[in-house]
């Protein structure tokens, strides 16, 4: 499957003006993120499990940042 023909979705955290956001497309078999403002480039390609150990880590992050504010 080329990456044009995936459907993507921006992220939940995008500002009204699309700055600063990723764009990703979900297949059976991997998840593919993009720069929502430059879709020309190449996205990268993860397997699910790569997805989900980096989304708990951003979790973490961002929770630990929140914290300590």
């Amino acid at each position: 499957m080329s990456t044009p023909e995936l459907d993507w979705y921006e992220s939940s955290y995008s500002s009204a003006q699309g700055a600063s956001c990723m764009e990703s497309a979900v297949t059976e078999q991997a998840v593919h993120v993009r720069d929502s403002e430059d879709v020309r480039r190449p996205p990268f390609t993860v397997g699910r499990e790569g997805r989900a150990c980096y989304v708990g880590f951003a979790s973490a992050q961002l929770a630990s940042a929140t914290r300590s504010t």
